[in-house]
């Protein structure tokens, strides 16, 4: 390695005075967004122009990303349709070890994305390097148990001994992802890695917001091994390309809005083609009576406020018991105070940035109506401009009822309300309260209890003793939300099975099924029923 390649792969520590970082150069920002699939072979194809993102640090423009148009989107399917019929000849060894090289580059570049996930998200380092590590687990996970996932299954046939049967898994040909901003390499990447070692093609639709961090991974799965029309990016306005991804793919696996995920939903079902779809939610968390008080206050500010808020799994309402509520709140305010609100492009600062003004505005009007109609503000509670644009302190509320928006609808930002609850039963159901049902926390120190607590919570995952990250990190268990909060799961084995068909080949061995042709077919009636009676009596199944 160079060693100006060298100081790229491990750039020093900067500070947000200058939020694009400095080995960004406009060389390398060209090539990656050369991976955009553009279809230049369209003469009479409209002109689209790039869209252009702003840096949370300071709202200066990040750079502009060719933007694709719907025959674009046509173009990226057509030829990854072509890719992925040899690639599913590709034995799976080969292509996980592929994904196994992506690993390890992943990791020694690390920095790299780092910065950029920074810089177009404005999240604190600790929390884009989560989705680092996130993504080498998921890279290894499915590198290695991907065989085993997609194995031949021999099951019985009609006629023991007479008819040979196995299920075979195939892939679906071409999976569409689109996926958000506030996770740019784990959403848009770990959705990716199953699709393609189950042997399909992908095409990915970037968001506006987050581009460069997919071309950048785009780039790195090429230098690792990828065939480079295998995997397809597209870029531009959701409703445009995000609409020609759905109507062109043959799986569609997104992430977003609940009111997004509907409409993809019925463009899908229109097609005949399946979805897989995380949507959003307003999680609980509950403290009982015998908790860890501090390990739940610690806990609670982790899943309320990692990644300021803006994750889909991050917790907004806390119901804790009436006798330890007062030292609950307590303590929990006290940890909350002491958290860093920062931007720069190192470990100093505890919470990062809102990702846009619309965000700030969104989290800044439920706090206010909250205010207006009563609520108690025990932390935070306002903007932070003198840290920077878009920085807001994480919030804590108190006394939220009904008619207050931050009760029911989804914040996506650094925002909490506290309940009090006397009985289990109480808690439970305030905790499902709502269309949602994506995930949930019980602080307990009878962990019996609690894992029955949790057996009656409408929630995609529960964790105990945890806020989020103990289920969404378990990458064999699957992941993903009830009603409001989608359909499908990813991780796990449905994180890949969901990406091939069933395929049943039956081999009858001898002859046909039925009667021989001189055989009268009152004959071979009585005799199959009697056949029938016989291995119900035996305990044939």
């Amino acid at each position: 390695m160079s060693t100006e390649q060298e100081k790229i792969d491990a750039p020093p520590p900067r500070t947000a005075a200058s939020p694009r970082p400095a080995w960004v150069t406009d060389e390398l920002i060209g090539q990656w967004c050369a991976w955009v699939h553009r279809d230049e072979t369209r003469p009479e194809r409209g002109a689209v122009a790039p869209a252009t993102a702003v840096a949370p640090y300071d709202l200066s423009p990040i750079a502009p990303v060719p933007a694709c148009a719907p025959e674009d989107v046509e173009s990226a399917a057509a030829a990854a349709r072509a890719a992925q019929r040899e690639w599913a000849r590709t034995p799976i060894a080969r292509r996980a070890d592929i994904v196994l090289a992506f690993h390890d580059l992943l990791l020694q570049r690390q920095g790299q994305v780092l910065d950029l996930i920074q810089w177009e998200t404005g999240k604190a380092r600790y929390h884009a390097w989560q989705e680092v590590a996130q993504i080498a687990a998921i890279a290894r996970h499915y590198a290695r148990r991907t065989v085993k996932y997609l194995a031949t299954r021999h099951v019985r046939g009609m006629v023991p001994g007479l008819t040979k049967v196995r299920e075979l898994r195939v892939p679906k040909g071409v999976v569409g992802v689109v996926s958000p901003w506030n996770y740019p390499l784990y959403l848009g990447v770990g959705d990716v890695i199953p699709a393609l070692l189950a042997g399909n093609a992908v095409v990915s639709k970037a968001d506006s917001q987050a581009a460069l961090t997919m071309l950048w991974t785009r780039a790195l799965l090429a230098e690792a091994g990828l065939p480079a029309d295998l995997w397809q990016i597209v870029a531009g306005d959701g409703a445009v390309v995000g609409t020609a991804v759905v109507d062109t793919v043959d799986f569609v696996c997104f992430t977003g809005s609940t009111a997004t995920g509907r409409t993809v939903a019925e463009r899908a079902a229109r097609r005949l083609i399946g979805s897989s779809l995380e949507l959003g939610g307003k999680n609980p968390l509950i403290v009982r009576a015998d908790a860890d008080i501090a390990a739940a206050a610690a806990g609670t500010v982790v899943a309320a406020f990692a990644n300021t808020g803006q994750m889909c799994i991050h917790i907004e309402r806390a119901y804790v018991h009436e006798k330890v509520y007062d030292a609950f709140r307590d303590e929990f305010v006290r940890a909350t105070k002491a958290l860093r609100l920062g931007q720069s492009y190192d470990y100093s600062a505890d919470i990062g940035s809102l990702v846009s003004p619309a965000q700030l505005a969104a989290v800044e009007a439920h706090v206010d109506d909250a205010v207006a109609k009563g609520a108690t503000v025990l932390a935070g509670g306002r903007a932070r401009p003198d840290i920077g644009p878009l920085c807001y302190e994480p919030t804590i509320l108190e006394g939220v009822t009904s008619e207050m928006a931050v009760c029911a609808v989804e914040t996506f930002g650094p925002v909490i309300s506290l309940y009090p609850y006397a009985t289990d039963s109480e808690a439970l159901r305030l905790a499902n309260q709502g269309a949602y049902g994506l995930s949930a926390s019980i602080w307990s120190k009878n962990t019996r209890e609690a894992e029955r607590m949790a057996g009656l919570i409408r929630s995609g995952s529960v964790n105990i003793n945890d806020g989020a990250a103990a289920a969404a990190g378990s990458i064999e268990a699957g992941m993903g939300g009830m009603g409001d909060s989608g359909l499908g799961r990813r991780h796990g084995a449905e994180g890949i099975l969901k990406y091939t068909e069933s395929q049943t080949v039956a081999v009858q061995r001898i002859r046909p099924l039925g009667p021989s042709p001189k055989q009268p077919v009152e004959s071979f009636v009585r005799r199959t029923n009697g056949q029938l009676a016989l291995m119900r009596r035996l305990g044939v199944r």
